[in-house]
């Protein structure tokens, strides 16, 4: 810059020294000063000129040869424009490759806008949500699909898990929505069909509910036969011992059998549980004292009702969950333990805990309990009884009731499960007193 300032002084000092040497041979030095800078200023505009015609016609001319400042400054706007050039082609390409990327997906991918308006969308999308480039391009997704589940996972906000729509009911298609937000507002839909999956789901959750049912008849005629044969005085004494074993082992069965069917009863059961009120704290009372009777005197069973409200909901699956829940404390903790069982309510819902000083859980084991037949201790449960579908009755049942489960446990230290009930299932109404 500063040797382009110099250039400017010199050509600037030799105009004017040359305008003032002619003025003073040839006389009228003003009038030598006003034609020499005027030549000198129409150069500079023509300069300016021919600038600006390359600028806005690129294209077609190539950029004028001129030296001084303005070749400097030519020089610069061509480099700046051959870096653009090139870094727009970059962009192109780099887009280019997402796009076909992102058209050879097996999902459905769609682009939206922050008011959820349809930006762009690969060719497995325009299969599965049935959208049509030149009409759909700028419209609101949810204005195309209307699923009232759909509807509701935009409203609510939560984008943590995808929702599970049939998009078209009369050709039986299933997807997978999930909305994943990015940038600036920006969200991308993702669409994956699971139509197969569902329906293999479905025929599973069949067999094991038609398997178990059957089962029953010819175990409960097995149990019967055992029983009879155990109470015969004339039996040997060497066949009692395999005997007792063969019925603890059908009771056990019966147990899972007997679980498995109140799982499938509550997977084939609606979404949502019913809505009649269910008195919590004279539910758990009872469940105390069957869990006193059944376990040693000596464990120490205590219950903490500091709420009078209810819950709506069905009766029978709250028991099921809580029974669960308390039989597994009495299972997993020591004679000379101690079971707390509570229950309260705040501004947020209703709140019911069983906590124990048993054995714990590991951290490691914890995100997996509430699976089918999945075991800390495969070893432990087996000898006392468990048939592994305990807590995944628990979870079931409570997610009919828009509630979560809370583990908190630590190993040798005993654990704490937690049932919360939304504020919109409890009702803050006085009921009679449990003792």
């Amino acid at each position: 810059m500063n040797s382009a300032w110099s250039y400017v002084i010199a050509r600037l000092v030799v105009v004017l020294a040359l305008a003032l040497f002619c003025g003073w041979i040839f006389g009228g030095t003003e009038w030598w000063l006003v034609g020499v800078f005027g030549s000198y200023l129409a150069y500079q505009l023509v300069n300016l000129y021919r600038l600006n015609r390359w600028l806005a016609r690129r294209g077609e001319f190539d950029p004028p040869n001129v030296g001084g400042v303005w070749g400097d400054t030519i020089a610069q706007i061509v480099r700046l424009d051959r870096r653009k050039r090139y870094h727009k082609q970059r962009f192109i390409r780099v887009f280019r490759e997402l796009r076909r990327s992102a058209a050879a997906m097996p999902d459905g991918v769609v682009m939206l806008t922050p008011d959820r308006e349809i930006q762009w969308f690969n060719r497995r999308a325009r299969q599965l949500l049935d959208l049509k480039p030149k009409h759909d391009i700028g419209l609101r997704i949810d204005n195309l699909i209307r699923a009232p589940e759909f509807v509701r996972y935009l409203d609510t906000g939560d984008f943590a898990s995808p929702v599970v729509v049939s998009v078209h009911p009369n050709g039986g298609a299933i997807l997978a929505l999930h909305l994943i937000p990015y940038g600036e507002g920006g969200q991308i839909l993702f669409a994956r069909d699971i139509t197969r999956q569902t329906q293999i789901e479905a025929m599973r959750k069949d067999f094991v509910a038609n398997a178990s049912h059957e089962l029953r008849t010819p175990l409960t005629v097995i149990m019967g036969y055992l029983e009879t044969l155990a109470d015969d005085s004339a039996l040997e004494a060497g066949w009692r011992p395999p005997l007792a074993e063969m019925r603890r082992q059908a009771e056990r069965m019966n147990a899972i059998l007997r679980d498995l069917l109140e799982l499938s009863r509550l997977e084939a059961a609606g979404a949502t549980a019913g809505d009649e009120p269910v008195d919590v704290g004279g539910l758990l009372a009872l469940l105390r004292k069957d869990a006193m009777a059944a376990g040693p005197r000596s464990r120490e069973i205590n219950l903490s009702l500091e709420s009078q409200a209810q819950v709506r909901g069905t009766e029978a699956e709250l028991e099921s969950a809580f029974s669960n829940l308390i039989q597994n404390a009495v299972r997993y903790t020591p004679e000379d333990g101690r079971i707390d069982i509570r229950w309260w309510s705040d501004e947020r819902g209703g709140h019911v805990s069983v906590s124990d000083t048993g054995i714990g859980i590991a951290p490691e084991h914890i995100p997996r309990i509430t699976e089918r037949f999945y075991r800390v201790d495969a070893g432990r449960s087996r000898a006392t009884g468990g048939s592994g579908l305990g807590l995944s009755i628990v979870k079931h049942a409570l997610q009919r009731h828009d509630a979560e489960l809370e583990v908190v446990s630590e190993e040798g230290q005993g654990s704490t499960f937690t049932c919360h009930f939304p504020a919109s299932r409890v009702i803050a109404e006085a009921r009679r007193a449990v003792s």
